[in-house]
């Protein structure tokens, strides 16, 4: 089969490699139907996650069909269409028993792409499989489901969530790209009487705008002052950073108010200075986290029944062959417009 294959540093091909096949009884391998690309694998090719090693295929985000299962699976069945999720989960370990999967002892959590093969390839093995897919009804087609394997819940998991949103508060989401429009999306659950999105690009704003947010600014535009000015001075209740920068994270402490909340969501390659000389009067609360994707499930519900749209953040699809320009496009998205890239077969 053929594979998006990790090189090292700034390196990848779409090249032969074996076919996976199972390892553990606990395994499933599905063919891949429809895939997308991560800012965290961008991150990887950055060469922030020194763990990924070469020969590692990536992607962690990917809807398939179900072509052999390992003898102790036991809720799959060949042909069935399944979202792999970014999460692999033992369901036995300390964490996976508190429902937190993203911590998995047991030899999950974060892996695929990571620690074992990825899912951007025609075939896959999924570990855990019973734990780490969800069945997917006929009323929610590939493409909308590919944005709950992890962008969805870990918007809603990792910033809504553990941002505490609540109705009538002020959220301010640093970044509008795929993260931040999904945090986007999922605040409006909660009724927030502002959604605030701030980027450096124009592209980017419009699609807040489209997705939720009341008000989109620059950085240049001083989100500060903004902010305040529909909050009678007192700053956001909850910011969300959605980049991974030191400077979004900083930018998020400064427009919080006292007792606030900031949910970095955004994975960060370098360090980013806490000022605890400004910060530790202010009562903030400073959440940071993996996501578990417990949500999923709950998520694929309100999907199926139509309680909101991912289909609108795929803005270029490609068949399964062409991942050096998937991947182009979406490393450039203030040139492209890019927001998800989905590549699917043919």
């Amino acid at each position: 089969m053929k594979a998006l294959v990790y090189g090292g540093p700034g390196q990848k091909s779409w090249t032969e490699v074996p076919d996976p096949r199972i390892v553990d009884p606990r395994d499933a391998i599905i063919q891949i139907d429809t895939v997308t690309i991560c800012g965290t694998d961008l991150h990887i090719l950055g060469g922030d996650v020194p763990e990924v090693r070469p020969g590692r295929i990536l992607g962690h985000e990917a809807v398939g069909t179900v072509v052999d299962v390992g003898d102790a699976v036991s809720t799959l069945r060949p042909g069935e269409r399944v979202l792999a999720s970014c999460i692999s989960a033992c369901g036995m370990c300390h964490y996976c028993r508190r429902s937190r999967y993203g911590q998995c002892l047991g030899g999950g959590g974060w892996i695929l792409g990571h620690l074992v093969d990825g899912v951007q390839a025609q075939y896959a093995r999924i570990p855990f499989a019973d734990l780490s897919t969800h069945r997917l009804t006929a009323r929610i087609g590939d493409e909308a489901a590919v944005m709950l394997a992890d962008i969805l819940p870990t918007s809603y998991e990792v910033g809504i969530l553990s941002g505490q949103v609540r109705p009538g508060d002020t959220v301010v989401v640093v970044g509008a790209g795929p993260i931040g429009l999904a945090a986007i999306l999922t605040a409006r659950l909660y009724s927030p009487s502002h959604i605030i999105a701030i980027d450096t690009a124009q592209s980017r704003l419009q699609a807040a705008k489209r997705f939720g947010a009341d008000i989109a600014l620059r950085p240049d535009d001083d989100p500060l002052e903004v902010i305040r000015s529909v909050t009678d001075g007192l700053g956001a209740d909850v910011a969300i950073e959605a980049v991974g920068l030191p400077e979004t994270f900083e930018m998020c402490t400064t427009l919080v108010r006292p007792c606030g909340r900031v949910a970095n969501v955004g994975v960060h390659g370098r360090p980013a200075t806490l000022h605890l000389e400004d910060l530790w009067i202010r009562d903030l609360t400073i959440t940071t986290g993996l996501v578990d994707t417990f949500s999923t499930p709950t998520l694929l519900g309100m999907l199926g029944s139509g309680r909101f749209d991912t289909d609108s953040m795929i803005t270029h699809r490609f068949p399964l062959d062409d991942f050096a320009e998937a991947y182009e496009v979406f490393s450039r998205p203030a040139e492209t417009g890019a927001l998800k890239v989905v590549l699917t077969r043919a």
